[in-house]
C-alpha cells in the first residue's frame, strides 16, 4: 500500500466487479475469498486499491 492508494467503498468494488451482488461480496468475506479491507468507525468497509488489484490478480493466478 502506497501512501497515495486509493481507496474504494464497496460500492466501488461491486462496480468494478461487474455485478456481484453485496451480498455475495459479503458472502465471500465471511469465509475469506475476499480482499482485505478496514472498518471506519461508523461500521462501513473500505477497500485500498493495491489490495483489490494484488486479489483480482491472485484469482487470475488461480484460474
Amino acid at each position: 500500500m502506497s501512501a497515495r492508494d486509493e481507496i474504494l467503498t464497496v460500492a466501488q468494488v461491486l462496480d468494478e466487479l461487474g455485478g456481484v451482488s453485496r451480498r455475495t461480496f459479503y458472502r465471500w468475506r465471511e469465509i475469506g475469498k475476499a480482499p482485505e479491507g478496514f472498518k471506519l468507525p461508523n461500521g462501513e468497509l473500505r477497500i485500498y486499491r493495491s489490495e483489490f488489484t494484488a486479489w483480482l490478480q491472485s484469482l487470475r493466478e488461480a484460474a
